[in-house]
């Protein structure tokens, strides 16, 4: 069977180089969804060209560290700073998350940050996180049912097997092998949750061994591998000229806006789709 295959951007919202970037490989490219911080400096923005264009899927990209709340600074004080900033140190970050006396906060900033989405009129295509702490226990727990109650078809669990991002590039091993151990375990464990409140999970979900170096050449070498039934690939993309080292960096746009790698799709018979195309299969 052809693969269904969800190309996911993260990170809408953050700047207006970013929306642009997501707005163009949708347009002209492969994308089909994008995943947005509704508490980024651009979400204005990001809101308009999404209510404008209805064929693009959007989701939430749940922000827990280096970002800002939605919910007032007062209201964290065990998870941001006084000027709403959470942590830039994912470690720091799920520290904070995982102290029991932060939970009632937790529940108030992720019902704050879902409301916020509701609120734009957009349907919530999926559910994901920055730096992927939506997989964190603590987070996962509360996010689940609130995910649900706000209409969510999808989550995405971040399962980029090592072996294979290795065989494509060896550089960063001892944070690719960090990444599939940590993310590999929480996935599992997640998964039978996930499936069972209902919500749609790719089988594989690519993008984390890569993240900030997805080009033309290894999408090509992703869709020649493609072997699950239901996959995402997810990207950083932007037309911005400054580079981050896991994202977003301008030749992930270019990747998405490949005549090669969109004659890769149709060579190998996957079928672009969201999450709620996942979900109606």
């Amino acid at each position: 069977m052809p693969t269904a295959l969800i190309v996911n951007a993260d990170d809408f919202g953050r700047s207006p180089e970013i929306n642009a970037a997501v707005l163009a490989a949708h347009r002209e490219g492969i994308l089909t969804s994008a995943s947005l911080m509704v508490t980024g400096a651009a979400s204005a923005e990001a809101v308009a060209m999404a209510r404008a264009t209805p064929s693009l899927a959007v989701g939430l990209h749940l922000v827990l560290v280096a970002g800002r709340s939605a919910a007032a600074p007062a209201e964290l004080p065990r998870l941001v700073d006084a000027a709403g900033r959470f942590a830039d140190d994912p470690v720091v970050a799920g520290l904070r998350l995982a102290r029991p006396s932060a939970r009632r906060e937790l529940e108030r900033e992720i019902a704050a940050q879902l409301t916020r989405f509701t609120a734009t009129g957009l349907p919530l295509s999926h559910v994901d996180g920055h730096l992927h702490l939506h997989t964190h226990p603590a987070v996962l727990e509360i996010l689940l049912p609130l995910a649900v109650r706000h209409g969510a078809r999808g989550l995405r669990l971040p399962r980029d097997p090592l072996r294979a991002g290795l065989a494509w590039d060896r550089s960063r091993l001892l944070q690719k092998a960090g990444w599939a151990l940590a993310f590999g375990f929480l996935s599992r464990r997640a998964a039978p949750r996930v499936r069972a409140a209902g919500l749609a999970v790719p089988e594989r979900t690519h993008g984390l061994m890569q993240s900030g170096a997805m080009c033309e050449a290894y999408l090509l070498h992703l869709l020649d591998h493609l072997e699950s039934a239901t996959a995402e690939i997810y990207l950083h993309p932007t037309r911005g000229d400054r580079l981050e080292a896991l994202g977003p960096n301008p030749h992930e746009l270019a990747a998405l806006l490949s005549p090669r790698v969109r004659e890769r799709i149709a060579e190998r018979g996957a079928r672009l789709t969201t999450y709620a195309g996942l979900v109606a299969r």
